[in-house]
């Protein structure tokens, strides 16, 4: 593969994945939307279908990583850094591409970001949190134990998806991609609830930047001291993923 056939699959690929999560979280949260507070498990599955649109739309030009924590885990595995700098450049474009895109579908939305006047939850002029939308935030506000949670549900995820190239034929077949969106989906519903699950540095880096840009009304804060952990913690996990299975398959 070229680096340029890399680089606009993994933009493509992570704008779609981007577009779909970011977009179900605004459907989800938003007032005026008709998936208003329909839960986190609609989320999880939208996050799920993201990938799986994102990973079949990208896989032929790039092999669909979409994230820089599988980017890592294979590199560590293989031994082969030389492509790595193109998949991340192409993730973090196209995951701010995503963020900008979900925003435009739910602009309406995000200009009439106040709350309904005369409801139990609020005043007219207080606004609907957005940040939530495009990146992470943690139930409980633990460095340590945030760190901890996305490192291990970074694994949860990296680890199968490099153990699933031992299994012959699900690569040709297509259901790999198919598998991994199920995964994403498990990892949300029993791993997501404490931090939100990045486990992906691009997923929440890239529409962060855009949600500090973006002019929502009464938007808010982007969180910038939390921002390191939702990168720093799939990368860990990311790299041990690749260690572990290196040394165990």
């Amino acid at each position: 593969m070229s680096n340029g056939d890399i680089f606009l699959g993994e933009l493509i690929g992570t704008a779609i994945l981007i577009l779909f999560g970011a977009g179900v979280c605004a459907a989800v949260t938003l007032n005026h939307s008709k998936a208003k507070a329909s839960g986190w498990t609609v989320i999880a599955f939208g996050w799920g279908f993201g990938v799986l649109a994102g990973a079949y739309t990208a896989a032929p030009l790039s092999g669909g990583q979409l994230n820089p924590a599988v980017t890592i885990g294979i590199a560590v595995d293989t031994g082969k850094w030389d492509k790595v700098w193109v998949y991340l450049l192409g993730q973090m474009v196209g995951a701010m591409l995503g963020a900008v895109l979900a925003y435009l579908v739910y602009l309406a939305q995000f200009q009439a970001n106040v709350r309904t006047s005369g409801t139990t939850k609020g005043t007219a002029d207080e606004p609907t949190p957005t940040l939530g939308i495009f990146s992470t935030i943690p139930e409980i506000r633990n460095p340590v134990a945030n760190l901890i949670t996305e490192i291990i549900a970074t694994i949860g995820l990296v680890l199968p998806i490099l153990a699933f190239g031992l299994t012959k034929g699900l690569g040709e077949s297509g259901t790999l991609v198919l598998i991994v969106s199920l995964l994403v989906v498990g990892i949300g519903l029993s791993l997501g609830g404490p931090t939100g699950y990045a486990i992906n540095p691009a997923r929440d880096l890239g529409p962060r930047i855009v949600h500090s840009f973006l002019p929502i009304p009464n938007k808010g804060t982007s969180d910038w001291s939390y921002a390191w952990i939702p990168v720093v913690g799939p990368l860990i996990g990311g790299a041990l993923s690749g260690l572990i299975y290196n040394a165990a398959f």
